[in-house]
């Protein structure tokens, strides 16, 4: 088997210290991603760094890997020198990288190091870890999704491990018209990293409604109570309906009834099927606050024959 240099690997020097050897692995880890790189052979490239890492990040294992890389160059056929695993606990020995899981080594760090290390992050055996994408929820108003546009919200900033650090960046993004709750909308690469120094997952938006003082969400539909006077019902009239692109006139014709239910044609959610408004009319009666006002529903009651009873009769 060949001797691998690790110091050339990282491209660093041999004096190089921890910091400078931390900061080149995780531009090296970007670089040859297998999610991200173009380079051809990107996954092979990403896993001589993340070996060559795992033993220059410990001190224990790089003091030894100076004392054996004094004697060879890279690409040399390497034979592990006599006594070296009784010296430097070979033979089986199993390392913990502090990354989590189990990885595959090349046959020299096998050699020369003995067992396996950690490096869940690495995901050796197979393709690296693409980043997991996170979930956050989002809440807007109807009218944000009837128009669409643009606002800021405070995305969570995380650490090179994925954990979240308790600070957050503002942040401009666009509500799509139309977004419907339980959608989501994706900010790419504004989640939490699999791996230190590896690409970062995507941050799903989760839409969730506000609730609205006058409208309710059907499907695509708007609805809405409109209340009437008696005298708009009965006489007819023209009133003026709230939607969620502003007002609009709605001839009442007489004789309206509550219940009755009327359309907006196009007022309702825009997408592949725009949605209506449909408004429900609702009756209102006023009470009888003064004499005047007793006289004229005393009035009424002698002057009209109306029933909203008459068909409990048999």
């Amino acid at each position: 088997m060949e001797y691998h240099d690790y110091y050339k690997t990282l491209e660093v020097a041999r004096d190089a210290s921890q910091d400078e050897i931390k900061k080149q692995y995780r531009r090296l880890a970007r670089k040859y991603h297998p999610d991200v790189s173009k380079e051809a052979n990107a996954e092979q490239l990403f896993k001589e760094v993340a070996e060559a890492y795992e033993v220059l990040k410990d001190p224990e294992k790089r003091s030894s890997f100076d004392q054996l890389g004094a004697n060879w160059k890279a690409g040399q056929e390497f034979r592990p020198p006599p006594g070296w695993e009784q010296a430097f606990g070979g033979g089986g020995a199993h390392f913990n990288g502090g990354m989590g899981g189990n990885a595959g080594f090349s046959d020299f760090f096998e050699s020369a190091f003995g067992g396996r290390a950690g490096m869940g992050g690495a995901g050796f055996g197979g393709r690296p870890q693409k980043p997991v994408s996170q979930t956050l929820r989002i809440t807007i108003r109807l009218k944000e999704s009837y128009s669409g546009g643009k606002r800021m919200v405070q995305i969570p900033q995380y650490s090179a491990n994925g954990q979240p650090t308790g600070e957050h960046k503002k942040l401009e993004i666009r509500i799509p018209k139309g977004i419907q709750q339980g959608q989501k909308i994706r900010l790419s690469q504004q989640g939490a990293s699999s791996m230190p120094g590896g690409p970062r997952g995507d941050l799903l938006l989760e839409v969730k409604f506000e609730a609205d003082p006058l409208f309710t969400l059907d499907e695509n539909s708007i609805l809405l109570t409109l209340p009437l006077a008696p005298w708009e019902a009965a006489l007819g009239s023209k009133v003026t309906v709230p939607t969620l692109g502003g007002n609009v006139e709605l001839k009442i014709a007489a004789g309206a009834q509550s219940g009755q239910k009327m359309r907006l044609k196009g007022r309702g959610l825009p997408g592949k099927q725009t949605g209506d408004q449909i408004v429900t009319l609702q009756i209102q009666t006023p009470t009888a606050e003064d004499e005047a006002m007793e006289q004229l529903y005393q009035q009424m009651e002698q002057l009209s024959q109306f029933n909203p009873r008459s068909h409990f009769k048999r």
